[in-house]
C-alpha cells in the first residue's frame, strides 16, 4: 500500500530528472527563440552540435542576426569557422555593415579574413570611415646642411580585397618615411621646405606607397614642419677636430723623432769625445817609448811641458778675457 502511493511521485522525480537532463543538453530555449524570429533550425541540428562540442548559441545567435539583417548564411557555414576557431558573431556583425554599406563582400572572403587574424569587422568600418594615422617627427636634412623634422598624417582606407597578405599601418609610416626624408634630402635648401610643405605630400602620394599593403592611401597631410639642427656645420666642425687632432699625431711624431736624433746625436758626441780621451791617453804612453827608444830628448820634453802649460796659460787667458766681456754686456 506504501509502495503504491510512493509510485506517483518515483514516476514524477524521474520525469523531472529526465527533462532537466533534456533542457541541460538540448537548447530547447535557444531552439524557440530560432523559431520565433523564423530562422528554422531543426532540435536534432542542436543536438548534434552538442556532440560536435559547438557551443550552440555562438552560432544561433549569429544566424538570427544575420536572417534578420537579410544575410544568407546557414547553420554548416556558421559552423564550419567556429569549429577552425573563429569569430562568427564578428564575422556576421562585419557582413551585416558591408551589406547597410554596399560594399560588396562574401562570406567565404569575411571568414578568411578572421581566421588570418584580422579583425574584419574594424576593416569594414575602416572602408566606411577612413582611418587617420599619425607618424611620428621624420627627420630628414636638405642640401644646405639644416636638418628638418616633419609630422604627417596619413587618411587610409581598409582595402578589403588586400587584407589577407596585404601589410599592415607600419608598413605604411615606414614608406612614408622613406618618402618624406628622401624629398627633404633632394631639396637644395630647408627654406624650401617650409615655404612649400605640400611639395612633400605631392611627392610621397605620386610613389604609390600603398602597393602591396591592405590600406588605401587616400591623402597625406603635413601636420608640422620644424627646424634642427644645422647637420652640415656640426660634420664640418667635427671634420676640422679630426684633421686637427691628426695634425697634431704627425707634429708629435715629428718631435718625437727629432728628439730622438738630437739625442743620437749626443750619444755620437760622447762617443767621439771617449775616444779623444782614449787618443790622448796614447800620448804619454808614445812620449815614454820615444825616451826610451832615444828618439825623443830630455830637451826636447821639456820644450813639449813648456808649450803644454803656455798653451794652458793662454787658454786661462782667453776664458777669463770672454767672461769680463759677457760681465759688461750684462751691465
Amino acid at each position: 500500500m506504501e509502495f503504491q502511493q510512493l509510485m506517483p511521485i518515483i514516476i514524477i522525480g524521474i520525469i523531472l530528472i529526465v527533462l532537466a537532463v533534456l533542457f541541460t543538453f538540448i537548447p530547447v530555449m535557444l531552439w524557440i527563440s530560432a523559431l520565433a524570429a523564423g530562422v528554422k533550425v531543426g532540435i536534432f541540428t542542436l543536438v548534434g552540435m552538442r556532440l560536435r562540442r559547438v557551443v550552440p548559441s555562438r552560432v544561433i545567435n549569429p544566424l538570427i542576426k544575420a536572417y534578420k539583417a537579410g544575410i544568407n548564411v546557414n547553420t554548416n557555414q556558421l559552423e564550419s569557422h567556429y569549429l577552425a576557431g573563429g569569430n562568427v558573431d564578428r564575422v556576421v556583425n562585419a557582413l551585416i555593415a558591408a551589406h547597410r554599406a554596399n560594399i560588396e563582400l562574401s562570406f567565404e572572403r569575411c571568414a578568411a579574413i578572421d581566421l588570418a587574424g584580422r579583425d574584419v569587422l574594424e576593416a569594414v568600418q575602416m572602408s566606411v570611415n577612413p582611418k587617420v594615422i599619425e607618424t611620428p617627427f621624420i627627420a630628414g636634412i636638405a642640401m644646405d646642411g639644416i636638418e628638418v623634422k616633419a609630422k604627417a598624417r596619413i587618411t587610409v582606407r581598409a582595402n578589403i580585397d588586400r587584407l589577407v597578405g596585404g601589410a599592415g599601418e607600419e608598413t605604411v609610416i615606414a614608406r612614408v618615411g622613406e618618402g618624406v626624408v628622401s624629398t627633404i634630402g633632394s631639396s637644395e635648401a630647408h627654406t624650401k621646405v617650409l615655404e612649400n610643405p605640400d611639395s612633400i605630400s605631392h611627392n610621397v602620394l605620386s610613389k604609390g606607397l600603398d602597393a602591396g599593403t591592405a590600406f588605401e592611401i587616400l591623402s597625406i597631410d603635413i601636420a608640422d614642419v620644424d627646424v634642427g639642427k644645422n647637420i652640415g656645420a656640426i660634420l664640418q666642425t667635427d671634420q676640422a677636430e679630426a684633421d686637427k687632432n691628426i695634425a697634431q699625431a704627425k707634429a708629435e711624431e715629428r718631435r718625437a723623432m727629432a728628439v730622438a736624433q738630437e739625442q743620437e746625436m749626443v750619444a755620437k758626441v760622447e762617443e767621439m769625445r771617449a775616444k779623444v780621451v782614449e787618443a790622448e791617453a796614447d800620448v804619454p804612453r808614445a812620449l815614454a817609448e820615444a825616451l826610451r827608444s832615444g828618439n825623443l830628448g830630455v830637451m826636447d820634453y821639456m820644450n813639449y811641458k813648456n808649450i803644454d802649460a803656455d798653451t794652458d796659460m793662454r787658454d786661462s787667458i782667453g776664458k777669463l778675457s770672454k767672461d769680463d766681456s759677457e760681465d759688461n754686456n750684462e751691465q
